[in-house]
């Protein structure tokens, strides 16, 4: 599962997923994207840049779509998001992204975050996924990082 957020966006990098998807599906990979209404800067951003590097829409998928198959999922590369996949949207209900909708990737085998740092996202808060056992953080720009990766493949 490719969860993309806004750092995908900041690097530009949705060529380079569009490339290591192909190359995953060649392999015969189950590859799929889950989608957050609101990741990016505006409803939609996700889908746009997507759909602009001609990722194929039928393995594109809405949160509320996607959000019950994550326990049989095992790996979610997270690409540059943060508040999207905060657990403590469920478990904080007094915190600032208490109830917001989230995609729940920490219920699969293995989440990889591709992040610059591990810094706070737009709500200001620290997110739990990044300190799970089954969490794997891979630090860089977005681009350079799903580089090395895509010729590692």
């Amino acid at each position: 599962m490719i969860i993309p957020g806004y750092g995908m966006a900041v690097a530009q990098a949705q060529h380079i997923v569009h490339e290591i998807t192909k190359t995953l599906r060649d392999k015969g990979v189950n590859v799929r994207f889950g989608i957050h209404p609101v990741a990016g800067r505006m409803p939609g951003h996700m889908n746009v840049l997507l759909a602009e590097a001609k990722v194929p829409y039928d393995i594109v998928y809405e949160m509320d779509e996607i959000n019950d198959d994550f326990p049989k999922v095992d790996v979610s590369v997270i690409i540059g998001a943060n508040d999207i996949v905060n657990p403590s949207a469920l478990t904080d209900p007094d915190g600032p992204i208490g109830g917001m909708p989230v995609l729940e990737c920490w219920k699969g085998e293995v989440s990889i975050v591709l992040k610059r740092s591990m810094a706070t996202g737009y709500a200001g808060v620290q997110n739990p996924l990044f300190f799970l056992d089954n969490t794997r953080m891979l630090f860089g720009d977005a681009g350079d990082t799903l580089d090395k990766v895509f010729k590692a493949l």
